[in-house]
Parts: C-alpha cells; sequence; structure tokens
C-alpha cells in the first residue's frame, strides 16, 4: 500500500540519521489531549448560538461524546467539565459512567463571569461578599475534584476595569492574591492550580491576569502546586508564543496548555488551522525541554496538561473535536522528528539559515504514513476525520438528538 512504502522510506530516512523510529512512535502512542465538554454542546458567537444536529444537551452525552472522540483516536482519554454548566448531583455516578465509557474526568473549571454579580469582577471585586461568593464556588469545584478524581483546577478570570480610574489596578491585584491563598489552601495533595491569562476581553481596559508574568508572578506567590495555562488563543497578533512556552518551561512554571488558533484575538478556532507552524514550534518547545540536561525542567515538561478550549459554533461538533486532535498528532509528530544534534550543531556554529532549515525540514515532513503506522498499531482508524465523518455514531446521535438549542454555552475564555 502506498502509505505502507511511504512508511519504510521516512522509516529508513530517519534511522540512518540516527533518529530512534521506536521511540518517536511510543512518544506518538503516549500522547494525551483533553477534550472539553463545551465543545460538545450548542454554543456560540455574541451574536447567534446555532444549533447542531446531534450535540450533547447534558453532561453524560457530552461524557458519551468524548468518549466516541477517544474512540477513533486513542490519545484523548479525559474531559475537562465546566461548573455549574456540567453540575449534578451523583458525581461519583458521574465518574463511574465515564469510566465505564473508556474516559476519566479531567481538569474542573469553575465559571467566575457568568453571574450579575460579577458585573465588577469576581475574586478581584471591591465587595468582601462578591469575593466571597467566588471562593466559595471555587472551593465547591475543588469538592468535585475530590469527587472524581480530577487533579486539575483550571482558573480563568475575566475580572478586569474598563475605565481608568474605575478601580485600584494595585488594590485589585491584593484582593486576587488574598482569595487565592485561600483557593491554594484547600487543593488536595498531589493537585495543581492552572492559572490562565488573557490580554483583553471582557475588560477592555485592564485585565486583571493579562499576560504571562502576571500568572507566572501569582503562581510563585501561591506555591510549587500552582502554575500557568497557556492558551493560544489569548495573545494578540505576532505574540512569539513558543518564546513564553520556552520561558515558563525553563522557570518550571508551565502547567498545562488550552489549545485552540486565533486570527485576531480569542477566535477559538480548530487548533493549527490559523497558524500550523506556531503550534509546531510549541510543541518543538516541549519536545526540546524533555530532553533538557537539567532534570527538573525535564521533569516538568512531561508532566504538562494538554487541554483543547475552543468554540465550535459552524462546525459539525464531534469532527471538529477530531480534528483539533489529529492537529495536535501531526504537530507533536513533526516536532519529535527534529534532528537535534544537527539543530544544536548549526546554533552553536552561528548558521542561521541551517539552524533554521533544520526546523522547516522537521515541519514540512509528510507525517500522514507515521501516523497511519501508529494508529494502526494502536488499534484505531487510521483516518479519524474519516472515520468521525462515516461513523454510525454521529449519525444515531444527530437521528437521536436532533438539533435543539439546549446547550452549554461557552466562556470565550
Amino acid at each position: 500500500m502506498a502509505h505502507d512504502a511511504a512508511y519504510d522510506l521516512l522509516a529508513d530516512a530517519l534511522s540512518a540519521r540516527g533518529t530512534d523510529v521506536q521511540a518517536v512512535k511510543a512518544a506518538l502512542r503516549a500522547q494525551q489531549i483533553e477534550t472539553p465538554s463545551w465543545g460538545y454542546g450548542n454554543s456560540g458567537t455574541r451574536f447567534k448560538v446555532f444549533a447542531a444536529p446531534g450535540a450533547a444537551r447534558d453532561i453524560y452525552e457530552k461524557i458519551a461524546d468524548a468518549a466516541f472522540v477517544h474512540q477513533i483516536t486513542g490519545i484523548a482519554p479525559s474531559v475537562a467539565l465546566h461548573i455549574p454548566w456540567d453540575q449534578v448531583d451523583d458525581w461519583p455516578a458521574l465518574t463511574q459512567y465515564a469510566a465505564s465509557h473508556g474516559v476519566r474526568i479531567g481538569a474542573i473549571n469553575p465559571n467566575l463571569f457568568q453571574e450579575d454579580a460579577y458585573k465588577l469582577g469576581s475574586l478581584c471585586h471591591p465587595d468582601a461578599g462578591v469575593r466571597r461568593h467566588a471562593v466559595e464556588h471555587i472551593l465547591q469545584c475543588i469538592d468535585i475534584m475530590r469527587a472524581t478524581g480530577s487533579c486539575i483546577l483550571s482558573l480563568w478570570l475575566a475580572d478586569g476595569t474598563n475605565y481608568a480610574g474605575q478601580d485600584s489596578l494595585r488594590g485589585r491585584r491584593r484582593r486576587l492574591e488574598e482569595a487565592l491563598h485561600q483557593v491554594y489552601g484547600a487543593l488536595p495533595p498531589g493537585s495543581r492550580l492552572l492559572i490562565e491569562y488573557k490580554f483583553f476581553e471582557p475588560a477592555f481596559w485592564a485585565t486583571d491576569l493579562a499576560d504571562w508574568g502576571s500568572a507566572a508572578a501569582l503562581a510563585r506567590k501561591l506555591g510549587p502546586q500552582a502554575q500557568v495555562l497557556v492558551d493560544t488563543g489569548h495573545h494578540a497578533p505576532g505574540t512569539n508564543v513558543e518564546q513564553i512556552v520556552a520561558l515558563l518551561l525553563h522557570e518550571r512554571l508551565l502547567g498545562g496548555f488550552h489549545f485552540n488558533s486565533r486570527r485576531y484575538a480569542d477566535d477559538d478556532l480548530i487548533v493549527g488551522t490559523a497558524n500550523p507552524f506556531e503550534l509546531f514550534l510549541v510543541y518543538n518547545e516541549l519536545v526540546d525541554a524533555m530532553q533538557d540536561p537539567d532534570l527538573a525542567v525535564a521533569t516538568a515538561a512531561r508532566q504538562v496538561a494538554y487541554m483543547i478550549d475552543q468554540s465550535h459554533n459552524i462546525e459539525p461538533k464531534l469532527e471538529a473535536m477530531v480534528q483539533s486532535v489529529v492537529n495536535c498528532q501531526v504537530a507533536l509528530a513533526k516536532a519529535l522528528l527534529v534532528d537535534r544534534r544537527a539543530l544544536a550543531e548549526r546554533q552553536a556554529a552561528g548558521d542561521v539559515l541551517g539552524a533554521y532549515r533544520v526546523l522547516t525540514d522537521a515541519f514540512d515532513t509528510d507525517v500522514r504514513p507515521l501516523l497511519v503506522r501508529v494508529r494502526e498499531e494502536m488499534g484505531v482508524p487510521p483516518d479519524p476525520v474519516a472515520a468521525c465523518r462515516s461513523s454510525s455514531y454521529v449519525a444515531r446521535v444527530v437521528a437521536e438528538r436532533g438539533a435543539a438549542a439546549a446547550g452549554s454555552g461557552y466562556p470565550g475564555a
């Protein structure tokens, strides 16, 4: 078959330069991407929620959809929850339901932006009662972590100001630190608080956690269980995201990702669609850090959590999620093919274009035959997107659920 011949040619070329092909395949088999519950339900823009045929209507259907994505990709074994959108009365029962479908509960995401009380902020709000209400909600989410076995609390705040002088900027920072110290003290042993940042929206004058530095400084103050979460869409155009990733890896502060893609700002497009080279460069930094001679850096790099955070407003829900997982798989495969010895030699020699070509040679490599072989060895479809499009599961849920506009909503975070 064509894929077999192409794989043999690629494997021979990699082996000839000293690349351990089996190690590359093992790394691809070990890859894990968490999908979000909110990506399976109906969601929309500021202007319209478009009802999608077959969209999940509750958390049980969302978990079933996540299990289907894992079944045909083999690398999406967990699903993130958003509270209160995914609130249930019996968390052990939900956890067991997920396990019976071959997936587990992943990160727990508190909602601190959809109540009237949060108009002026949540943890940074000038009113102590509102701050206390927000902290209590997060503490409830920590209880859910204990009940479901989740080890990640993923925190994004919409807090900020819209006008100069609206509030004390340093005062807001103090309130934020005080509130999160309460939260941090309640974290279960072995769990992590991942602090997400966003340079604007919904606040347009000053966002309280606007960049990686503000999130990193806060994580340092809180302690080793706090780290930074990088949402790839939360940057202005032209931002060097891979440099941010490299810096956080170096400081052992990179806790995880929310993968999506942006054309202008926080567009929540499918990861790797607007700028696949950027995604490759991000994965290149991660793979490189896993091989760092500093064992602490390498260990921290291997503990990074990979999560998707997207709003599928016009795309078919399941196909969009499968495409997202596949795009992450492609980016990792290309990053694993970088000739790191040749790259280091060219960098040390000051060979600017030679080093650049080492990277682009890996990026330009057609990794589809490699991924087909890996998927076949894992017992999943060689083309997950095609499998999704022709799946009886998709046809069945469309027939059973219809297109009722009763979805989860989406944070835009």
